[in-house]
């Protein structure tokens, strides 16, 4: 988010919030007639039936506070959260991630919730410690933890079973890998070994951090993506489109890979938990610990419940999303199979929720698990990446040319105050 934004959006709800601060605090839902109606905005579509059940019990305990979803593909969510924000038409709940908590906390887009947790009792400590740090701007909380996840690779059993080759397991290295899907893959089938996505989590920056590179520097001041590690990185993973084991990534922007995958055209790929929904009605679909490079290392990240800072049901917003975290709604999270839900104690029953599937794969990642980078300009960098390395994705122009541009471009967004 550019500097110029995070202003206007200070100016802009400050006086929205002056118009509004009369009744933010009076609608609390409790009373007997004072009904109020919240929307709760968020982008994955594969958890409308969970989040359907969550509301459901959520309006049991309180039912004079209606939950009006608002489902925005993840595409276009920011943008369409940015311009609500300076319309004053934010979404009263939304989901957040850690790329962007930074900006819209210093934009104050959204509510700080440390004190109202305090003054509630809601316990922070139900959550993994590093998710709370996640979303604490200048000390303060801006939101209530819903799940974390991790990268596995994902397998096709009828396809290495039809080529006689073993699944994978925690032996496998990046020249397994590579081994395997050239095995795999099968033109006159149309089969492709693996799919080299380009993307940051559960992809590049998986392999780079695999490799001893890194995103971020310990300082924040500059980024990895032109070291020798990264641009190793970059080159093996791109290889397998140069070597025709993967679809090209026009193949994979005309369909998605997680399409061709399900569909039997991709042998193997990185990707993660939150696909257990989709994934899990395919008998011949399973998931692996992914393989390692130099040493292990997957990206780990969850998302969390924030409250608009402008909104007109202060309390009202504040019961859902105390309601969101608490231990009901991430049991039904678990038993659906939906997401890991991060209240702690119940990611077991989502490893039970469906047994045919390796779900251990994900949380064993856990131990060699790097936090996805969380700075202000995150959300700016991230545009940068997809932007410049889709020229190297397509072959357009070399590694080491894109990430001199990519280099570039995010050290400048870091050098920004």
């Amino acid at each position: 988010m550019k500097k110029w934004f995070i202003m206007l959006l200070t100016v802009i709800l400050g006086l929205l919030g002056l118009a509004g601060c009369s009744n933010s605090n009076t609608t609390s839902g409790n009373g007997k007639d004072d009904k109020v109606e919240i929307t709760y905005g968020f982008w994955d579509k594969k958890q409308v039936p969970a989040v359907e059940e969550i509301v459901k019990l959520f309006n049991e305990k309180y039912p004079n506070i209606k939950v009006k979803t608002e489902l925005t593909p993840y595409g276009q969510y920011f943008q369409k959260l940015e311009t609500a924000a300076t319309g004053g038409a934010l979404p009263d709940v939304m989901w957040m991630n850690g790329a962007h908590v930074e900006q819209y906390a210093d934009g104050k887009v959204i509510l700080p919730i440390s004190d109202l947790a305090k003054k509630d009792n809601f316990s922070l400590d139900n959550y993994p410690k590093s998710l709370i740090d996640l979303y604490t701007v200048n000390g303060k909380v801006y939101g209530i933890p819903k799940d974390f996840d991790t990268t596995g690779l994902w397998y096709n059993k009828k396809i290495f079973d039809e080529a006689g080759v073993p699944y994978p397991d925690e032996t496998w290295d990046w020249n397994k890998l590579k081994e395997v899907a050239k095995k795999l893959t099968n033109k006159d089938k149309g089969i492709w070994g693996y799919a080299a996505l380009m993307g940051n989590q559960g992809g590049y920056y998986d392999f780079i951090w695999q490799n001893g590179g890194y995103i971020i520097s310990d300082d924040g001041k500059s980024v990895g993506f032109d070291q020798p590690e990264a641009i190793e990185a970059l080159k093996y993973n791109i290889s397998f489109i140069k070597e025709g084991l993967s679809p090209t990534q026009a193949q994979m922007t005309e369909t998605a890979a997680s399409e061709l995958f399900s569909s039997g055209k991709i042998a193997m790929m990185f990707d993660g938990p939150w696909m257990v929904p989709e994934y899990k009605n395919n008998p011949d679909l399973n998931v692996a610990v992914v393989p390692k490079g130099k040493q292990r290392a997957v990206a780990i990240h969850g998302l969390s419940n924030v409250i608009a800072a402008n909104t007109k049901h202060k309390d009202a917003a504040w019961k859902f999303v105390q309601f969101l975290g608490s231990k009901e709604a991430a049991e039904i999270y678990a038993k659906t199979g939906t997401v890991i839900p991060a209240f702690n104690g119940t990611q077991d029953a989502w490893l039970q929720s469906v047994p045919t599937l390796n779900l251990k794969a994900f949380i064993e990642g856990v131990e060699y698990s790097v936090p996805l980078p969380s700075v202000k300009s995150t959300g700016e960098i991230w545009q940068y990446e997809t932007d410049v390395l889709k020229k190297a994705w397509s072959e357009e122009e070399s590694v080491e040319d894109a990430v001199k541009e990519l280099t570039k471009k995010a050290n400048d967004a870091l050098s920004k105050k």
